[in-house]
């Protein structure tokens, strides 16, 4: 196709022209995968910390089970400055009765938002995992190096090459939040792999409109609402995570949703401080 081209052009143009051309298309293509990845960081800061109530839902209704931490940190990571983003996530005594949770996300993104690492290590009732993911970018592809680290020690590690961007469960948060919501409308998706530690999923970020959230801490926001969702077996969908994120320039995540094995579980803002910007997306105090 490439070849027909070229030689329609220099059928009636200057062999120069068309050389010209020919390097312009090869250089739009060659573009490392690193860079196709970058994003403009417009709201992440070093030393943010939003602190959060954890509940799940049991039977009908919402119960406090514990407590969970975000924070985001500058750090090096492969020689360069990066962003480290945590959420630490505990049960507290009495609902460790009925079970138990110990979990931290980690994610490593560089300068230009380009995800470099991954990290899941789980408690979960009576399962532990340490789920990996290392990132690397040559030859137009992105290299993801997973692994899972189960509680016997065994390891099971995978290895693929994808031509689009791979994101994890925060990374694809730290996307979120360098998002321009104007340009979405209700029902809008992206769609993209997502890594897991152990597989790749193929994933759809969906853009739900703006909620009022009210806090713990009695304050309301305005928020856009992302969900993630997966593809099950039988072909139907399932929302796997829901972020509400403040509708300002600091783009914050003041609550999370998750669909778990057992059943629901949310955290919800109690306190934060370190945002970039002032809260302009509040509501009522």
């Amino acid at each position: 196709m490439i070849k027909k081209i070229i030689n329609q052009i220099e059928g009636g143009k200057s062999r120069k022209l068309s050389s010209l051309l020919l390097i312009l298309f090869l250089s739009l293509n060659l573009t490392p995968s690193s860079a196709q990845c970058k994003l403009v960081n417009s709201a992440i800061k070093e030393g943010e910390e939003i602190k959060y109530d954890l509940f799940f839902h049991w039977g009908l209704v919402w119960k406090k089970a514990g407590d969970a931490t975000y924070t985001t940190t500058a750090v090096t990571q492969d020689g360069k400055p990066a962003y480290k983003m945590e959420l630490l996530a505990s049960t507290n005594n009495s609902a460790d009765v009925f079970f138990k949770m110990r979990d931290t996300l980690v994610s490593v993104i560089d300068h230009d938002m380009v995800p470099l690492y991954y990290k899941k290590a789980a408690e979960e009732g009576k399962r532990y995992t340490i789920d990996e993911a290392s990132y690397s970018y040559e030859n137009n592809k992105v290299k993801v190096d997973q692994q899972r680290t189960h509680k016997d020690g065994s390891i099971t590690k995978l290895s693929t090459q994808q031509d689009e961007c791979v994101y994890d469960m925060i990374s694809i948060l730290a996307k979120a939040r360098s998002l321009d919501f104007k340009k979405y409308k209700k029902g809008d998706r992206i769609n993209f792999p997502m890594a897991t530690g152990r597989r790749i999923d193929n994933i759809s970020m969906e853009f739900r409109g703006t909620e009022n959230i009210k806090t713990e801490n009695r304050t309301t926001f305005r928020c856009n609402v992302f969900g993630l969702v997966s593809k099950t077996k039988k072909n139907k969908e399932k929302d796997l995570i829901t972020f509400y994120i403040t509708d300002d320039h600091n783009h914050l995540p003041i609550r999370i949703d998750f669909n778990l094995n057992f059943g629901s579980a949310q955290v919800i803002l109690s306190s934060l401080k370190g945002q970039r910007y002032p809260l302009e997306s509040i509501v009522k105090k």
